[in-house]
């Protein structure tokens, strides 16, 4: 799954003219600080799992896709 939702997460990063950092900054931890560049450029890759659920609910929110979707 690692692959296909980091693939998803990166087609539609594009599709809205996003750069990673931009999408970056409007991500961020529960310490209140953005995730990194890498970070998210690792799960585009598919190098890391999908984070957990407050990240993924921001990305949703972010790109515009259905949150309970992406959490699956």
């Amino acid at each position: 799954m690692g692959k296909d939702f980091g693939s998803l997460i990166k087609t539609k990063r594009l599709e809205k003219g996003l750069s990673l950092k931009k999408l970056c900054l409007q991500v961020k931890r529960e310490d209140g600080q953005p995730i990194s560049v890498s970070y998210l450029n690792d799960i585009e890759q598919g190098r890391r799992n999908p984070p957990e659920g407050l990240i993924v609910v921001q990305i949703a929110e972010a790109l515009g896709l259905d949150k309970d979707e992406l959490l699956k």
